[in-house]
């Protein structure tokens, strides 16, 4: 005999408010998506052209500013390698006149401070040179970082809001922004601030050469 087993059947209760809920939130998934400001600036043609231009605005502002820092970089480079010529020449100077022969030495004193007078005068008016280059420069790469910055809020800001933000709003002008970093009012204290190392150049400038007479006439 065949014997014919019986199928248990077990019945899983349904929460008709649990489904409900499944229910909803899967017809208001989509919703939630379209209402997305990305999704909104996608279907607005004039939201996405301004997002695709402020874009590639910022990413030439960034290649700029790459470029600005590598200049900046390399005049700060220029001007430590000519402080550290004068002071290796003057260096080797002194040393040549300290083990030079006493004999007649004091009568031709005007020949060293000669030469040391030019290099001075030349390495003075090359850093100031640099200087002036390294300022004008650094003043052209601080702009461009508030444009940039500047840019980059209007960006985020179109991203947040989606359709309802302006398109007529620019980005705030560099200008009218505030700045983090303290600046030196006072123009005289500015200048000595600004050009302070060709301050030090013609100090120690002075003090060798007065002292190429002490050295070889004392």
């Amino acid at each position: 005999m065949v014997e014919v087993k019986e199928a248990h059947i077990v019945e899983i209760p349904v929460d008709e408010e649990d489904l409900g809920r499944q229910q909803t939130a899967t017809e208001n998934g989509p919703a939630a998506v379209r209402h997305h400001p990305l999704a909104e600036i996608s279907r607005s043609p004039g939201h996405l052209l301004l997002l695709k231009l402020w874009q590639r605005e910022e990413n030439l502002v960034s290649r700029r500013l790459a470029a600005t820092e590598s200049r900046k970089d390399a005049i700060r480079g220029e001007i430590f390698q000519l402080c550290c010529f004068f002071f290796l020449f003057h260096g080797l100077f002194f040393t040549m006149l300290f083990t030079s022969s006493p004999s007649n030495r004091c009568q031709k004193w005007w020949i060293p401070f000669g030469l040391s007078l030019s290099v001075s005068c030349a390495t003075v008016f090359l850093v100031q040179g640099k200087l002036c280059r390294y300022w004008k420069v650094d003043h052209q790469l601080q702009k461009e970082r508030t444009e940039g910055r500047a840019l980059t809020r209007c960006i985020q800001e179109l991203r947040m809001k989606g359709a309802s933000f302006d398109l007529g709003k620019e980005p705030q002008n560099g200008k009218k922004m505030k700045s983090s970093s303290v600046e030196i009012t006072w123009r005289p204290l500015r200048w000595c601030y600004m050009y302070r190392v060709t301050i030090f150049v013609v100090c120690f400038a002075g003090i060798m050469l007065s002292s190429c007479r002490l050295i070889l006439c004392y």
